[in-house]
């Protein structure tokens, strides 16, 4: 019988795996982000600090908090030595050499040691046995929405939630300067990860800044202080340079539409639909609706979301939607701050961020699903629920790879995932040999109970998608041509928002009823 792997090595090796299936992806279909960050390395490179959030030299400016405008700056050094066109500023526009390819692919898979190191951390410091530490090793960093979206599509998100990981790790050892600090450190490489600052503010004000009046404000003034820091070392340059408003202005450009693309599943995409549902049905009732100027869908400033019928959603009403779905888990925090609900605290953060946000990327489901791995392993409802989320957000990627090429990695990709979670968690939570024997009394009730098992309605939700997917792929060509070419994408959309709802609704009652 074959040993389990070591405890030293439960994460490294599942981490070389995922680094040699990285290099195979480096040929593989990559996006304008692509070029996005090849500009960011030339244009560090090239300009002084001052000029960085407010050079137009190409389209796609600056807009990330300054600690990734340093970290672009860093990769330019080595850049500028495997290949000088990808940091010239004028002649590296839409340069695509295999030098910069190949660069900017093994930048991404060196920046992940981040994410293995945190799962590495995360999983010794639970004490989980050898098993559990491998499964949720091979949960995160063999994550296939990070391969698709790091690895082709191509980002940096496996770095960020290393970060994200290793602050979670720290809350839960009762070491809370270190992980807010660590999460201060996180808001200035992507300010995006913000929408569980309030879940942090709450918890450690209410766990870290205790023990009276005295104790208690020297370490809130402590924790302040450490976050003001962090904040002064990423932002103290540009306020010196007068660049602070530049800065704002570009991270923060609230004249983009209020969804960022039709395929990211999330509340907003129900109100669009009945909007044009609406408009439509009034329009042949004779009544004079104005159709929109703008997509719902831009991605560039200036671009706007005018509705039809229903009322224009602002910035704001997104805000504090997203500030009411959280405060549920807000309450909890202050009524009784518990270490180890942490990360599920956050997990439900971002998720109503996802579902309620302004302008959210489909990408952003990876902000919740990669913490909530944490959590697979602590119930077989948990298992279940990870089950079914993290399908939903795998499938809900698949059209930011629309090549034919492409089309059998990404399927392979959550196909593998979903068999390694059958298995995993079905050797986590067994079927005993006294619950199969339907002649021990109650054996049956522990089963379905004590057992994993995907279920009736996580069936009927899988046969749901692969009915969705067969449709947009062989059906709807056959059936429409190219007519209605937004129908199979409006269909994923619809179809794993609702997935995404119902994740939301199981998470809220999970925090309401536990203690």
């Amino acid at each position: 019988m074959t040993k389990p792997p070591t405890n030293s090595g439960v994460v490294w090796w599942p981490a070389l795996v995922a680094a040699a299936v990285k290099l195979l992806l480096i040929p593989a279909y990559h996006s304008t982000d692509f070029e996005v960050h090849r500009h960011w390395l030339a244009l560090t490179h090239s300009l002084p600090l001052s000029r960085w959030y407010s050079d137009t030299t190409s389209q796609w400016t600056l807009d990330y908090p300054p600690f990734f405008a340093y970290f672009e700056k860093f990769l330019s050094i080595f850049a500028a030595r495997v290949d000088p066109t990808i940091t010239d500023l004028h002649r590296g526009l839409n340069y695509a050499s295999s030098s910069v390819i190949l660069f900017q692919r093994f930048s991404v898979v060196l920046s992940d040691l981040v994410l293995v190191y945190s799962a590495h951390r995360l999983t010794r410091s639970r004490n989980f046995r050898a098993l559990e530490r491998l499964l949720i090793s091979a949960l995160v960093i063999w994550s296939p929405g990070l391969l698709i979206v790091d690895h082709m599509h191509f980002q940096y998100n496996g770095f960020l939630l290393g970060i994200l990981l290793l602050s979670i790790s720290f809350m839960e050892e009762g070491r809370d300067l270190i992980g807010g600090f660590i999460f201060a450190v996180l808001l200035c490489f992507k300010h995006l990860f913000a929408v569980a600052a309030p879940v942090y503010f709450v918890y450690l004000f209410r766990h870290y800044c205790r023990g009276g009046l005295v104790k208690g404000f020297g370490r809130l003034v402590l924790m302040g202080s450490a976050v003001v820091a962090v904040f002064a070392a990423a932002y103290g340059p540009f306020w010196y340079y007068g660049q602070i408003q530049e800065v704002l202005q570009r991270m923060f450009p609230f004249g983009r539409g209020l969804c960022h693309a039709y395929w990211a599943p999330n509340f907003w995409v129900f109100y669009i639909m009945l909007d044009k549902a609406l408009g439509f049905l009034f329009t042949r009732l004779g009544f004079s609706i104005k159709a929109p100027t703008a997509s719902f869908t831009g991605g560039l400033v200036g671009d706007s979301s005018p509705f039809s019928v229903l009322p224009t959603i602002t910035p704001l009403i997104t805000f504090i939607t997203v500030l009411l779905a959280i405060s549920p888990c807000l309450i909890k925090a202050w009524r009784n701050p518990q270490p180890r609900m942490i990360s599920r605290w956050v997990s439900y953060a971002y998720t109503c961020g996802f579902l309620f946000g302004w302008h959210v990327h489909e990408k952003a489901s990876l902000h919740f699903v990669i913490p909530l791995a944490l959590t697979s392993l602590k119930s077989v409802e948990d298992a279940k629920h990870y089950f079914f989320l993290s399908i939903v957000s795998c499938y809900s990627l698949f059209p930011l790879l629309f090549e034919a090429q492409e089309y059998p990695i990404k399927v392979v990709l959550l196909l593998l995932h979903g068999v390694l979670m059958l298995y995993g968690f079905s050797a986590r939570f067994p079927e005993t040999s006294a619950m199969r024997d339907p002649a021990v009394k109650g054996g049956d009730n522990k089963s379905e109970t004590n057992a994993f098992r995907i279920g009736w309605f996580g069936k009927s939700y899988l046969i749901g998608l692969v009915a969705v997917e067969v449709w947009g792929q062989f059906l709807h060509p056959i059936i429409f041509g190219d007519a209605l070419p937004f129908l199979p994408l409006m269909m994923i959309s619809i179809y794993c928002a609702l997935g995404m709802l119902y994740s939301w609704i199981w998470q809220l009652t999970q925090i309401v009823l536990t203690n």
